[in-house]
């Protein structure tokens, strides 16, 4: 089968690799048909690794994706061939002390789709996946709503793990999907004072979507200062979603006393700094989001009906021979990408 691997630093080519197999009866083929790109694929791309997860080459990554069901395991009943589903990229083992406990995200077992010495990638044209990670959608659902599902999960795990009131207050610095994801989660929870920081202008005007109370670019004014002007006693919550030293010194001046901030971006550095006098003093709550814990149906619900419309963020879209242009652009943040997909 054709599929995009990664064969060394910002090396990526289209190759023959072989089809996956059943190998449990409660496994099930699927066809991929759409994908998406997401940071942390870029990531790979360009570093090879993400903190102690490093790639060896050849390697396929990938994980947001959206499928139709070929062929399914003896004791698969879930889905059925001919299903198109949405694909959750986490297989957890259901066994350990950490699914036992609700916290699938944190599995000790945990194996991710395209993470290095876990699971092959979507950027392919078949995967095979347990039962409980496929969600059937509706014939009239897109494949490119069902790619959103999955970053959008990530948004509504954030969200319910800040546990928000309607009064809340709340900052998401980057607007790229993830903190794009997080604002349309937050207004689902009935926020309507939120604020936005993005430094690229074609992300802001696509974040103006979302109806913000404020939103500015960081390169061109002083955003802590301009978010407090609208908040005085600093906001109750900061989603902190481009994982730069930058952004997480500004969640803490932008904090009032006793908030939380919610880190949520990934870090290419090994390490990050935290004002100690400033935390301590406002006693501020860390928490950090680890992909998303059971939220996939909610979100593929939520997508389906009409109540969240993640739609407006897919901004470019490929096929599959063309991954090295697709991973320049987005790697480049060039042609004022949002959320690049590609056709299998």
């Amino acid at each position: 089968m054709k599929a995009a691997v990664l064969t060394g630093l910002k090396k990526i080519e289209i190759a023959d690799i072989p089809p996956p197999i059943i190998q449990n009866d409660t496994d099930v083929l699927l066809k991929i048909e759409m994908a998406g790109v997401c940071g942390s694929d870029i990531h790979y791309y360009e570093t090879g690794r993400i903190g102690s997860q490093v790639i060896k080459y050849p390697f396929v990554v990938g994980h947001e994706c959206a499928a139709t069901v070929m062929r399914t395991g003896k004791n698969v009943i879930r889905v059925k061939t001919g299903d198109r589903v949405a694909v959750e990229a986490a297989v957890c083992c259901h066994q350990c002390d950490q699914c036992k406990s609700g916290r699938e995200n944190t599995c000790r077992n945990l194996k991710f789709l395209g993470c290095p010495g876990q699971l092959s990638g979507c950027f392919c044209e078949y995967i095979v996946m347990p039962e409980d990670c496929c969600f059937a959608i509706d014939n009239d659902m897109s494949f490119e709503k069902a790619v959103m599902c999955e970053p959008l999960a990530i948004g509504l795990y954030a969200v319910q793990r800040a546990n928000l009131t309607t009064n809340s207050s709340i900052a998401v610095l980057g607007a790229g999907p993830i903190g794009l994801s997080c604002v349309l989660a937050a207004k689902n929870n009935g926020i309507n004072r939120f604020y936005i920081t993005e430094k690229i202008e074609e992300r802001i005007k696509l974040a103006q979507n979302t109806s913000p109370a404020w939103i500015g670019n960081p390169l061109e004014q002083n955003v802590v200062q301009e978010i407090i002007k609208f908040e005085p006693n600093g906001v109750d919550f900061v989603f902190e979603c481009a994982g730069q030293q930058e952004t997480i010194d500004q969640a803490v001046e932008i904090l009032k006393p006793g908030g939380k901030l919610m880190l949520i971006g990934i870090p290419r550095q090994a390490c990050i700094t935290l004002s100690a006098d400033l935390i301590r003093r406002k006693e501020i709550t860390l928490i950090n989001v680890r992909r998303q814990n059971n939220f996939t149906k909610k979100c593929v619900d939520l997508v389906q009906s009409g109540q969240i419309k993640p739609d407006f963020m897919v901004t470019h879209r490929f096929k599959l021979e063309d991954i090295k242009e697709v991973f320049e652009i987005v790697s480049g943040y060039c042609d004022g990408v949002l959320k690049a997909l590609i056709e299998i």
